[in-house]
């Protein structure tokens, strides 16, 4: 997918349906992280007001960002993996979207010309690394704990709006987190205009935006995610990822 995106605009011909291969049954396939070697992860906290509140944090003048490696990332139904090194591993249902377009200072108002598309992903945190410094990304880019998918769901199918859709996520067969993207404190616009004046983004780059109220660290008492456990992420109109959760074993 990420080579497609960088092929000089190839990439609207195959999803308009003109060429490329399809897949009839998607369920049936074994699926990679939508993007398997993005350029940039770029993520971002405290962006639900609900996360805000629970987390006990103030709001941020500006969006509150960090970045993963791609290390992090697994399909839509791979394992994620559980650190042994932890205890206190956290769910974060997400919508992440795809840059398009090279976007460098990109204004508001365009910005969502520069999107590819949106998908479905859950920021696992490892909690106690993420406080450990003021900096989350301790926390944030552990190996095979971030699932990516299933698909690319391209930005015409919203009209040229930003996508008002439900976002919950599931932990076997419960729901603990529920919201919609519309919620967002700084939505689709604000992240690509405010990072493309930070750096440039490329076609492929993934952006995660930020999760919504509900996480295990924000209960009373705390719950986290356990060996055997199904994790599942799901955005309206962009489909799910399914992940049981594997312990770490020693190599």
């Amino acid at each position: 997918m990420g080579a497609l995106l960088a092929s000089d605009g190839g990439w609207q011909r195959v999803a308009a349906g003109e060429e490329g291969e399809r897949h009839i049954d998607v369920g049936a396939a074994d699926l990679a992280p939508v993007v398997p070697h993005p350029n940039k992860i770029i993520c971002l906290g405290l962006n639900y007001a609900t996360h805000i509140k629970e987390m006990g944090r103030d709001t941020p003048r500006y969006p509150t960002l960090f970045a993963k490696y791609e290390g992090a990332l697994v399909g839509a139904r791979d394992p994620i993996t559980l650190p042994m090194v932890s205890d206190s591993v956290d769910w974060e249902a997400e919508l992440a979207f795809v840059m398009g377009r090279t976007a460098r200072h990109v204004p508001r108002e365009s910005a969502l010309d520069f999107v590819a598309g949106y998908t479905v992903t859950n920021d696992v945190t490892v909690r106690e690394y993420q406080r450990r410094t003021r900096e989350f990304l301790a926390g944030k880019t552990f190996e095979a704990t971030t699932p990516l998918g299933p698909e690319l769901v391209t930005a015409d199918e919203f009209g040229g709006a930003e996508p008002d859709l439900e976002i919950r996520c599931e932990v076997d067969g419960e729901v603990m987190q529920r919201s919609r993207t519309s919620d967002l404190l700084f939505g689709v616009r604000d992240i690509v205009a405010y990072v493309s004046a930070i750096i440039t983004l490329v076609p492929g780059d993934v952006i995660l935006t930020g999760t919504p109220g509900g996480v295990g660290d924000g209960r009373s008492p705390k719950v986290y995610l356990r060996h055997g456990q199904h994790l599942r992420t799901v955005v309206e109109g962009l489909g799910e990822t399914l992940n049981v959760c594997v312990a770490e074993r020693q190599a």
